[in-house]
């Protein structure tokens, strides 16, 4: 069964698609936590970072540095947040590896 980010990339759901290439797309987050919020998440399924592999390590970089490029596009020159939940506990809602860009004001810390 697809998941639903994998039911976004294919169309079959709309979303507002923000980026996209061969490996990855990015789209605005639907339950925005700060002004700029946006899913940057694999093609290949990748369950969540505990599941990642040697092999992945291309793929988890290209997403990190497509979250910067798109942070830059944004204009968050003040800082952004990069977060992956990875499991329940941490609060992962989809079981498909995404990267939090979270950006556009003051964020706190410790989060959560």
């Amino acid at each position: 069964m697809k998941t639903l980010f994998q039911k976004i990339a294919d169309r079959e759901i709309p979303s507002k698609m923000v980026y996209e290439d061969e490996i990855c797309f990015a789209i605005e987050d639907i339950n925005p936590q700060a002004p700029t919020h946006i899913l940057v998440i694999p093609k290949r399924v990748i369950s969540r970072l505990s599941a990642a592999m040697d092999s992945d390590a291309g793929t988890l970089g290209h997403l990190l540095t497509v979250a910067g490029k798109i942070a830059a596009e944004r204009g968050l020159s003040g800082g952004f947040r990069t977060v992956i939940n990875s499991g329940p506990d941490a609060g992962e809602t989809v079981p498909h590896l995404h990267v939090h860009l979270i950006g556009g004001r003051k964020l706190a810390w410790p989060p959560g």
